[in-house]
């Protein structure tokens, strides 16, 4: 049981990780202006609920197999895309909007988020990736 729990949250990392990289080449394509802010901007709407019930999944996981240490360290990201999600004011297209894209530095910290979760998500690779040898050794 041990080992499926980490073995399920090994492969949702590896989505991340993907979905991640991107959002990295999707918001950098925009800053070097090879598509406009509206393309962009459909094409990470899309994304946006999945990464939140990706970034869930492994973290309900935790809760539930009793891993703590995980499970902390999933919650503020999940916690962070659920206030993403929510905090989007109304009449914007999605939490990536086309006429604010450009405003107030918003590419820019957009970029700084998925670099972070890149690194996230690939620091929870590592820990998945230990955590299930161990379980599986320990079976």
């Amino acid at each position: 049981m041990e080992a499926a729990v980490f073995i399920l949250s090994l492969v949702d990392c590896c989505a991340l990780i993907f979905l991640s990289v991107y959002f990295i080449i999707t918001l950098s394509d925009l800053e070097c202006d090879y598509i406009n802010a509206r393309a962009c901007c459909s094409k990470l709407n899309k994304w946006v609920l999945p990464e939140l019930i990706a970034q869930a999944l492994p973290t309900v996981l935790m809760l539930v197999s009793m891993h703590w240490f995980v499970f902390l360290l999933n919650l503020p990201v999940a916690a962070w895309n659920i206030y993403r999600l929510v905090k989007v004011p109304m009449g914007n297209m999605g939490v990536f909007d086309p006429t604010e894209i450009h405003n107030r530095g918003q590419l820019k910290s957009h970029m700084k988020e998925a670099m972070i979760k890149l690194g996230f998500h690939l620091l929870c690779f590592f820990i998945y990736l230990y955590s299930m040898i161990l379980a599986l050794i320990n079976d």
